[in-house]
């Protein structure tokens, strides 16, 4: 695959992922954890259905032996997956994606936490100003009286990802004796994740009220804008670095701002405008001197794999997000 291919498709995955919030503005009578339910149930059918294809039975036996990297990370795309959705019925859109943007940072501070990655000054000052951002943007709403439930609710889809993919690092890292261990199949930990969402929010969904239009939607939220990126972005994975994988998924914000504006009229406000602009640039920031520094040129026990920052950040086989 060329590498403008390569990125078109990126660019087309962080397309996908961005219509959650508008298409869930346009459900008639599904709420809250309902929503989150049927996304995650059909998200479950459509990876089950694509990894028996592609897996066969190696699929259920990774379930059994893929020990405690694999239901971490399932577990992990579960609060994700909830998390996110939620989210979105309990603030705007605009607000859930700032709080999510900050998710490679918060993963670059994970894997200095407990993988001993070095980071750089540029990364921690990152650090600091996305939390300022995200500050602001807490503090604005707060001053407003407005909820932060959402905002709050939003968060932990970051934090969750960090942790999954400071795991999916740890296992891509592994060896066995003196030869490098061939890579734990993760993908099945996605499949888990939209699962157990599912199991999860099943008792809270009652009574179900979505109509067959809500349910088409969902299903579109489930297959379209979950499912089939995932499936993508193991493919691209392969073609792309970690860093440019980073700042094309920052297009994911700008998207999905936009689709909520344009489509559910839902126009972000001042304080989310700024905090969003300190996140991203950040983020923009750190991923483009991490771009620009050559790996010839690291710290003295360092390498490209250890990297502070996003640059070094393994991202799973499955994508996003949201994801």
């Amino acid at each position: 695959m060329s590498h403008g291919r390569a990125v078109s498709l990126m660019i087309l995955v962080t397309l996908l992922w961005s219509i959650a919030g508008v298409v869930a503005r346009h459900l008639d009578s599904a709420h809250s954890f309902e929503v989150t339910f049927w996304r995650s149930l059909f998200n479950a059918l459509a990876l089950g259905c694509a990894l028996s294809l592609l897996r066969g039975r190696r699929l259920w036996r990774s379930l059994i032996d893929g020990g405690w990297p694999l239901w971490c990370s399932g577990f992990c795309w579960a609060v994700m997956f909830t998390a996110f959705m939620l989210a979105i019925t309990l603030t705007s859109v605009a607000n859930v994606l700032v709080a999510m943007a900050i998710g490679p940072l918060i993963t670059a501070l994970f894997a200095r936490l407990f993988l001993q990655h070095r980071l750089p000054a540029r990364t921690w000052l990152a650090i600091a100003v996305a939390g300022a951002g995200i500050a602001w943007m807490f503090g604005q709403e707060a001053a407003a009286g407005l909820s932060l439930t959402g905002s709050i609710v939003a968060l932990a889809v970051p934090v969750a990802a960090a942790l999954n993919f400071t795991t999916l690092q740890h296992v891509g890292h592994r060896r066995s004796g003196a030869a490098a261990a061939l890579p734990q199949d993760m993908l099945p930990a996605v499949f888990i994740g939209a699962a157990l969402s599912a199991a999860c929010t099943l008792p809270l969904a009652h009574p179900l009220q979505a109509t067959p239009h809500d349910l088409a939607l969902l299903a579109l939220l489930g297959v379209v804008q979950l499912a089939i990126p995932c499936l993508l972005v193991v493919r691209l994975s392969r073609e792309l670095a970690a860093p440019e994988i980073a700042l094309l998924g920052l297009l994911e914000v700008v998207f999905g701002v936009t689709w909520a504006w344009l489509g559910a009229g839902e126009q972000p406000g001042g304080s989310t405008l700024t905090g969003g602009a300190l996140v991203l640039a950040a983020l923009v920031g750190n991923e483009v001197l991490a771009l620009r520094s050559p790996a010839g040129k690291l710290p003295p026990g360092d390498s490209p794999a250890t990297r502070g920052g996003t640059a070094g950040i393994r991202f799973p086989a499955a994508g996003d997000r949201h994801p």
